[in-house]
């Protein structure tokens, strides 16, 4: 995997969490599709990711590798399903047998990722800030804290991992983590030196509009979208309009 994504171009990638916008997301092109476990928070209405579990996991990675034909599909181990080597290897595989090419893990957990490698199964890394564990949102590796993300880069390099996600890091720090491990490195509100780019489809999508962190661009305005064409729809059946002719069956 990693061979296909080292390259000149930037690396695109976006979570999806259903089969219908899987499979808008590979018509768009896109390089990787990451089930997250932020799905908690977007999809379930869970207040962090902290509550997500695995089957709630593995049932979302089944619906989108139904819709992700072509595309490679990550798996977001969630918090307690890696909590030592085995269980990790044992969940792992649920993830594979669910549809997914890989998985993603938080932190420089070393018996974890080294088993998980070792037995053939591609890992994404993830430093910086790490959601199932932080207990605040904020940006990470400012002064000498910088260093300790570094090192874990080149620690979770050499382990194998073929991806590194970079989360709310300076991007000075991004650039010289990039400049110095093999793994591709992707972004998210880590500025532009990184080897590729990923942000929360709902939030690209600006589904919710109240959300506004300072690392995520919104592409559309689908919030407002919605809330337009439901209203619009209770409109017309208040007012008898709907279901006119051309809707009926005779």
């Amino acid at each position: 995997m990693l061979e296909k994504l080292k390259g000149n171009k930037k690396v695109v990638m976006l979570t999806a969490y259903d089969y219908q916008v899987a499979r808008l997301v590979e018509q768009a092109g896109v390089d990787l599709i990451l089930v997250g476990d932020s799905l908690g928070m977007v999809v379930l209405g869970y207040e962090t990711t902290k509550k997500v579990s695995m089957d709630e996991m593995l049932h979302h990675t089944r619906a989108v590798c139904r819709g992700a034909q072509s595309t490679p599909v990550i798996g977001d181990m969630p918090i307690g399903s890696y909590a030592t080597p085995n269980i990790a290897l044992e969940n792992a595989k649920k993830f594979l047998e669910a549809g997914a090419d890989g998985v993603k893990v938080e932190g420089c957990v070393k018996d974890v990722i080294e088993k998980l490698v070792s037995d053939g199964i591609p890992v994404m890394g993830h430093l910086g800030l790490l959601p199932q564990t932080a207990e605040k949102y904020a940006v990470v590796g400012k002064g000498k804290e910088g260093e300790r993300v570094f090192r874990e880069s080149l620690t979770v390099d050499k382990l194998g991992v073929f991806s590194l996600v970079l989360e709310c890091v300076p991007e000075q720090l991004a650039k010289r983590i990039t400049e110095n491990v093999k793994s591709v490195t992707i972004g998210i509100g880590a500025g532009k030196y990184c080897d590729g780019q990923v942000l929360v489809i709902n939030d690209l999508l600006g589904m919710d509009d109240s959300f506004k962190p300072k690392h995520v661009k919104r592409y559309a305005n689908l919030a407002e979208t919605i809330r337009n064409a439901v209203a619009a729809f209770k409109k017309e059946v208040e007012g008898g309009k709907f279901p006119d002719e051309a809707h009926s069956f005779h």
